[in-house]
Order: structure tokens, then C-alpha cells, then sequence
């Protein structure tokens, strides 16, 4: 990988922070230069000696030896974290025996930098540990690698890749270890790292400027709904999510629209969490990127598609675990996203047998989710579509880098198929003032509550107030942490006058789960 010289340009520092991954530490710093016209994204690595490099380089021929990988050890994310962790051991290990006189310190380093050569896609490991970034892309030798940062959007880095036949190894050494092949024959493969990043890939002539890879980075620390609900994110309104919360609590179905990258996954994982926790869940992806708080682990079967082989043979698609999950008595049914007219009449066949569904679906509006349902090449039958109770709308503002609950908005439910289904819209976001207006009260939800629970509209209305209570002292706790909010769910499905009572007295989250 080689470097821009950016040093005797004209520019301005626009930011500067530490990215640090598996002990090698990296500097960014964000620059505006006067002849470019994006931000460029220059990241220092350390520097060492042409020395130390040569002995560096010399040892990985022998730690292949000592410390062999197989593509099945690979494969399971949980096994792969233990592969990494033994070949950093038996790497730094070696370091040490090689190099005597070198402190702790260097010898982390240099244990990090030969684990990023050997197991990991080198100084491209370093880019990828940026929690800054939302996606990281190569568009080939003749441009410099580009990311979306999420607090500036999409800048140029300062490295590039010197010949296409590097992107292809980079390409194929991800697709060795999950079983896929990139090839002139197959030259586009969509895959994902063992982080859970999902990847893209393309080869010349069918990228006609050069091979290219596109990778979405996965959060490593999911989004909560207290990161939603604070003021600083604005996601959605406490209004809202008390109103999903208690939606969630009985069993409602959900569907969760947008456009590319407006939140919608994040927006899902989020929700997952008021499940309470006396159920089981069936997990149902193309990638893995649903990640539920530990207090739901222990009933989760998380499921994932696979391709075929390249022989044609072994492919496990999204509708094939869709029915064998009908078959595992979940209680919730979350799947990543519905595409195809077999997908979303299974779906709703779940909802009519009494599952409760959660699914994302590429939508701008309710309006065009009820539309892309009921119409080809979908095609839903009205009468099913009714067992939907809500929609909600996830936008991205790719201006002012910022996501928004765009609208939330329930089905009313009967319907003819001659009749158009009819949407109660309940609350909607205001671009130009930034807030979430209350559009209609709830017709459908409310009705559903009240015949499956017996609470009257005066009991739902007392009930979504304390929500919103409890909602803001997980703002003012703090409570990001996605294991910690889903012991906070555990004891208020559990006990919830304790939780109650906490909240009272100001005790913050982070004491309560202490007692």
C-alpha cells in the first residue's frame, strides 16, 4: 500500500484522533485541502527501521509453518477470534525469542503489524478499526482508497493500492475464508469479514476502470435505544420508541423501511431489545448483523443464508430458514430483510399462525410498503397484509449527515381485496424544524391492545407516559451499552417496581445493576 504526499500542500486541519488495532497504534488526521474538493482522510502508521522490517519479513515464513489455518477454523466468527488470539500469542512469542532487547511495547507492535500481514488484510486492518467510518472503498489502482466518515461524510484517505492484482488478493483472501470464490468466471462476490463488515467486490472488465471493494463496516458496539431518544442523535422521539416498546412488549408486527444505509438494521437491533426474555427468538440474515443483549442469548438461534458452492451445490437461501424456523417454536421471527415474493408470503403466513415478524425492507415511504406488498412482483394478498400492524420509515439525510425516523404509521385492518388498505399515519419528522410531530392517535394498535390485554386507551396512555420516563433516565444514565440496557429490560419485565423505584430516587443505571 502506498501514500499520497499531501506535506507541501496548502491546508487546513480539520480534525485529529487515535485509531489503535490489535497494539498498533495509528494516527488520523482529516484535512481540508485547498486543491482537492473533499476532505482527505490521512492516516499515519508507525515507522519502522528497513531492519526491523527485514527481520519482520523474514519471520513469516516460518510463523506459517508454526502456526498453520485451516479455512474451516476460520469460517465461525467465535472460532476465528480464537485462531487470532492463539496467532498473535505464537507471533509475539517469536518476536521476543528473535529480537532480545526490544521493550513490551514494540513487541506488541510488531506482533500486531505481522497478525495484520499474515491474518488479516494488512494496513487496511488499521482503516477498518476506525469506529469513525461507515464504509470503506477501493474503485481501483487509479484512485486513492475513499471512506464515509460519519461525521464528514465521504473523504479521500491518503493510501492507495499500487496494482489490481493487490485488490484481487485483497478480494480473494476474504472470500477464502467463508468459502466463496471471486474469479474472471464469477467476478462479483458479495461476502463478509469475520467482524461481521459486509463486502463487495467486482473485477475488471465488469468494473470497466479496475477491480474494486466495497465494505460496510459493522458497528462493534450497537446502537441503543438511548443512543435513539438523546437529543445529541435525535434519531426518534421518546414518544416513539415507547410507543414501539409497548408494541413490541405484546407481540405486534414490524416492519422497519428505508433507503440504503438510513438505519434500518440499526434501527431493528434496537428494537429486538424490549423482547422480553422468557422467549425464544429465530434470527433469520444474508449476513450476520442482528446482535441481541446476552440476557436474550440463551433462547437466540441466529440463522444466515448461504451461497452455493462453486460447483452449483450447498446453497441455503433466506426462504429455506424461513420455513425451517417455523418449524423451531419461535416465539419471535426477526429477519434481516424481505426481498422476494416467496420471503414475504412465508412472513405472513408466521404472522397469521400467531409468530411475531420483524423485517427491514428497501421503502422511502409507508406508502410505497404497503404499495411494494400488495403489487408485483411481491404480490401479498391484502387479507395478509392486514396481520402488519406498523410501519416505520428510517431516512437518511445524506446533507447534513444525519438519520431520522421519517414516519411511523399503522395498517388498518379490514380491508376487502377490492378495497385499498388504508394507513393511519401517527407521527412524522419535520426536516425543517428537526422535531417529530404527532400526526393521528392510534387506531389499530390501540383496538389490538385492548383485545388482547384488556387495557382501555386511558391505561395505554398512563403506560407509554412511564415508558417515556424510563426512556429518559436511560438518557441521562448513560445506558449505551447494549448487554447492560437488556439487564435494564430483564428486571423490568421481572421487577419492575425496583426499576420503578430507581428511577425515582435519580439512581443512575450503572449503580442499580450494581445491587
Amino acid at each position: 500500500m502506498a501514500s499520497l504526499d499531501i506535506d507541501r500542500k496548502e491546508k487546513k486541519l480539520v480534525e485529529s484522533y487515535k485509531v489503535i488495532a490489535d497494539n498498533v497504534p495509528a494516527t488520523v488526521n482529516i484535512w481540508d485541502v485547498k486543491e482537492e474538493n473533499v476532505l482527505i482522510y490521512d492516516i499515519i502508521l508507525p515507522k519502522l527501521g528497513l531492519a526491523t522490517e527485514a527481520v519482520l519479513n523474514a519471520m513469516i515464513g516460518e510463523l506459517a509453518k508454526e502456526v498453520p489455518v485451516d479455512t474451516e477454523s476460520i469460517t465461525d466468527s467465535e472460532q476465528a477470534g480464537k485462531v487470532k488470539e492463539l496467532f498473535y500469542a505464537k507471533t509475539r512469542a517469536k518476536v521476543k525469542e528473535l529480537l532480545k532487547n526490544i521493550s513490551e511495547q514494540q513487541a506488541d507492535l510488531f506482533a500486531g503489524i505481522l497478525l495484520h500481514k499474515m491474518y488479516g488484510l494488512g494496513e487496511m486492518e488499521i482503516i477498518l478499526a476506525d469506529n469513525g467510518l461507515e464504509e470503506v472503498v477501493i474503485n481501483g489502482v487509479k484512485q486513492p482508497i475513499s471512506i464515509y466518515h460519519k461525521k464528514h461524510g465521504w473523504c479521500k484517505t491518503s493510501k492507495f493500492l499500487e496494482s489490481e492484482e493487490e485488490i484481487y488478493n485483497f478480494s480473494a483472501q476474504i472470500g477464502r475464508k467463508i468459502g466463496r470464490e471471486i474469479t474472471s468466471l464469477n467476478p462479483i462476490m458479495d461476502a463478509y469479514l469475520l467482524t461481521g463488515d459486509r463486502v463487495a467486490s467486482t473485477l475488471f472488465p465488469i468494473s470497466t476502470a479496475g477491480n474494486t471493494i466495497t465494505i460496510r463496516r459493522f458497528a462493534r458496539s450497537p446502537w441503543t435505544v438511548a443512543h435513539f431518544v438523546d437529543p445529541q442523535y435525535n434519531t426518534m422521539s421518546k414518544e416513539i420508541a415507547a410507543f414501539i416498546w409497548l408494541a413490541m412488549q405484546y407481540e405486534l408486527n414490524i416492519i422497519v423501511a428505508g433507503g440504503t444505509a438510513s438505519g434500518k438494521t440499526s434501527v431493528l437491533n434496537t428494537l429486538c431489545s424490549f423482547i422480553p426474555p422468557k422467549q425464544r427468538i429465530i434470527s433469520i440474515e444474508d449476513t450476520r448483523e442482528i446482535a441481541l443483549p446476552k440476557a436474550l442469548h440463551w433462547n437466540w438461534v441466529p440463522l444466515t443464508s448461504r451461497n452455493p458452492n462453486p460447483e452449483g451445490q450447498g446453497e441455503v437461501t433466506m426462504l429455506n430458514l424461513i420455513v425451517a424456523s417455523l418449524r423451531m417454536r419461535p416465539d419471535r421471527i426477526v429477519v434481516g430483510e424481505i426481498r422476494k415474493r416467496e420471503q414475504a408470503e412465508a412472513l405472513f403466513e408466521a404472522m397469521h399462525t400467531g409468530h411475531s415478524v420483524y423485517a427491514t425492507m428497501h421503502a422511502d415511504t409507508a406508502e410505497q410498503v404497503k404499495r411494494r406488498l400488495i403489487e408485483p412482483p411481491i404480490s401479498v394478498p391484502k387479507s395478509e397484509v392486514e396481520s402488519l400492524q406498523l410501519v416505520l420509515v428510517q431516512y437518511r439525510d445524506r446533507r447534513r449527515g444525519i438519520r431520522r425516523t421519517l414516519e411511523v404509521a399503522e395498517i388498518l385492518s379490514e380491508a376487502s381485496e377490492k378495497a385499498d388498505l388504508e394507513l393511519n399515519y401517527l407521527w412524522r419528522w419535520h426536516p425543517r424544524d428537526d422535531v417529530f410531530e404527532k400526526v393521528n392517535d392510534s387506531i389499530r394498535v390501540v383496538e389490538d391492545l385492548n383485545l388482547h390485554t384488556g387495557m382501555t386507551p386511558q391505561e395505554i396512555a398512563a403506560d407509554l407516559k412511564d415508558r417515556q420516563k424510563i426512556l429518559q433516565w436511560m438518557v441521562d444514565s448513560k445506558l449505551t451499552d447494549i448487554d447492560k440496557l437488556g439487564h435494564v429490560m430483564h428486571l423490568y419485565y421481572k421487577n419492575p417496581e425496583i426499576l420503578e423505584n430507581a428511577i425515582k430516587k435519580k439512581i443512575a443505571a450503572d449503580k442499580l445493576l450494581s445491587l
